[in-house]
């Protein structure tokens, strides 16, 4: 009676009530996964929940949902050399499977004010972070002891290793090793970090989900952290372009092949 006598019709009140209801079990949905996948957006959570990315973000408009994370401003550390010796071998290529290309970059870590470097080398197909070093010294020999790692990692050298023209990879020290084995250096042009978009992708991403580092009271919990985020990427956390995690998607890969 109270609603005919303001005027409302009692089947849009009905209507609003159940929409309401669905609404908030989304809410709860997009809260649960956050806790354990504090970085998802829209389009990872429809992944995950397995809905339309737009209700998604309808909803979390609606009640003023935000990832919790952090964005930090990335720190370059690359320094490149001259004259270039390698030429830059996949910016047409067409990558069809594993180990045919490998892509590495630096990046560097600001911890209770002390610099550190971590190396990534990353499989470009199914981009999983096959291995990572990390260390004080910005050099080859940190650069050649993530490349030995990832070798031995996946019992193999990839037919390519990409990177850009720091000094720390064009060293003879790292180059000479890999081409024993038989593999390809690539390198970006000069000035152009696209062209290495992959890794740029990887560690904006990693800043951004690791948040603040300096909450780590020794450096060996942040490294623990580092791996521990590596793992968490390489298979749990969505990857947009795969639209599953880059260890799933290479186990199918496997499977279908």
């Amino acid at each position: 009676m109270r609603a005919q006598a303001l005027g409302i019709n009692r089947k849009n009140l009905y209507r609003t009530s159940r929409q309401e209801a669905k609404d908030l079990i989304v809410r709860d949905e997009i809260i649960k996964a956050h806790k354990k996948h504090p970085s998802y957006g829209h389009r990872r959570l429809g992944l995950h929940v397995k809905m339309n990315p737009k209700r998604i973000r309808r909803i979390m408009q609606k009640y003023g949902l935000r990832a919790p994370r952090r964005k930090e401003k990335p720190r370059g550390c690359t320094r490149s050399v001259e004259p270039r010796k390698y030429p830059n071998l996949i910016k047409d290529l067409v990558i069809t499977h594993e180990n045919q290309v490998w892509c590495s970059d630096t990046s560097c870590l600001l911890f209770q004010g002390n610099k550190w470097y971590l190396i990534t080398i990353m499989d470009i197909f199914t981009r999983k972070v096959i291995d990572a070093a990390m260390g004080r010294h910005h050099d080859s020999g940190l650069v050649l002891k993530a490349i030995r790692m990832a070798i031995l990692t996946i019992q193999r050298a990839p037919s390519i290793f990409h990177s850009d023209q720091g000094t720390e990879f064009m060293a003879e020290a790292c180059t000479a090793p890999l081409e024993e084995l038989g593999t390809q250096i690539s390198v970006t042009d000069k000035a152009s970090p696209w062209q290495n978009g992959y890794q740029e992708s990887f560690f904006g991403r990693f800043k951004e989900e690791m948040g603040d580092i300096n909450r780590f009271e020794t450096p060996g919990e942040l490294i623990e952290a580092i791996y521990h985020y590596i793992h968490y990427y390489n298979t749990e956390r969505i990857h947009t372009i795969l639209k599953m995690p880059p260890s799933v998607y290479a186990e199918q890969f496997l499977k279908k092949s």
